[in-house]
């Protein structure tokens, strides 16, 4: 029988929907909330009736029936640590999301919504591999200091699903394979995945890894001491500026890549520099990960909105190649990934994992 998936991925300033027959893509739409709307609400939490009659006005006007589903799918937030896979809306679950136990984010809102449409249609709800997807292996977490354990916060939806696409096509799973897989996007991440576990992952949100278009990423710790205790910057300034301000946007003034390489094909030096820097760090990166795995990699699998650069991937795939093979999936089909992720326990492939006994 045909399985069809409403699928819900809300962002800061709107949400993306999408419904799927199996894993075929019947159609997709981006409801779009305006900065007015969304100042209405004093948090997160309190937009979830406005975008759940969003949701339901636009299926309504689409004469496409909310029963028809056999199955609702949100993008997973910000929960606690929790190994990767496909988890059932519990009520625990629920809750944290409502609570947002590692902090407040509009992705929060995809489980809450899943689970009351799902409720009300009679129908599974699930999350599929959020953020804070954590496998590390216990040295992993070990940062220098006691008070600061390195964390795994990273692009866990589209690395895992990018992955386990891969290891399809070469009639491999991706339990059987050891990979490095480079996320390129407003955020970066480096992730060593060994039998389908990420062991080891640069945070992509707080840094610890290459920079990025909006990110510091990792910097010399005495330095980023000595500017914070400068007198220039206050602790949101600075926070600002590590993650939002830092990256591209710190050296060039801007967070798009394709305006990067428009300075560089006009002669600009500083943004040929900056994006020479760029590739290096994301090098260095893998061939860390490449040591994390002892060498033993099948592929290294590049994805991500900034993939599309087809400069950026063939300069990381000149400083990789030795390590293994690259392959590249430009862009990041998140509504796929969600509605694989249901897919698989919807035809036994798998188990819905259990929030409560994380």
């Amino acid at each position: 029988m045909a399985i069809r998936s409403l699928i819900i991925n809300p962002g800061s300033t709107s949400t993306k929907l999408g419904i799927f027959t199996d894993e075929t893509l019947e159609m997709d739409e981006t409801l779009r909330h305006s900065t007015e709307e969304i100042a209405k609400y004093e948090s997160i939490i309190a937009q979830k009736d406005f975008r759940k009659k969003i949701i339901l006005e636009f299926l309504a006007g689409r004469d496409i029936d909310v029963h028809s589903f056999n199955v609702i799918v949100g993008r997973g937030g910000m929960l606690k640590p929790m190994p990767g896979g496909t988890y059932a809306v519990t009520d625990m679950l629920r809750k944290d999301l409502e609570v947002g136990v590692q902090g407040q984010h509009a992705s929060n809102l995809g489980g809450i919504l899943a689970r009351e449409i799902g409720d009300e249609i009679g129908v599974p709800s699930y999350i599929v591999d959020p953020v804070v997807v954590d496998e590390l292996c216990d040295a992993a977490r070990l940062s220098g200091l006691p008070e600061i354990p390195r964390v795994s916060v990273f692009h866990a939806l589209n690395q895992k699903a990018v992955c386990r696409r891969y290891a399809a096509e070469i009639g491999r799973k991706y339990e059987d394979l050891n990979l490095i897989g480079i996320h390129l996007g407003g955020g970066v991440s480096v992730a060593a995945h060994e039998k389908g576990r990420v062991i080891d992952v640069f945070n992509a949100l707080d840094g610890d890894g290459a920079f990025s278009p909006e990110r510091c990423g990792a910097l010399p710790v005495g330095g980023l001491i000595r500017l914070c205790y400068s007198g220039k910057y206050t602790r949101e300034q600075m926070m600002k500026r590590a993650v939002g301000g830092g990256g591209f946007n710190a050296y060039v003034g801007t967070n798009d890549a394709r305006q990067v390489m428009e300075m560089i094909n006009g002669g600009n030096t500083d943004a040929k520099l900056m994006m020479d820097a760029f590739v290096l760090q994301l090098s260095k990166n893998a061939g860390a990960m490449a040591a994390v795995l002892s060498g033993h990699v099948d592929r290294i699998i590049i994805t991500g909105g900034i993939a599309h650069n087809k400069w950026v991937t063939d300069e990381i795939e000149k400083r990789v190649s030795f390590i293994a093979p690259v392959t590249v999936y430009p862009g990041e089909d998140e509504l796929l990934a969600l509605a694989q992720g249901a897919l698989r326990v919807m035809r036994g492939e798998e188990k819905a994992k259990v929030y409560e006994e994380v």
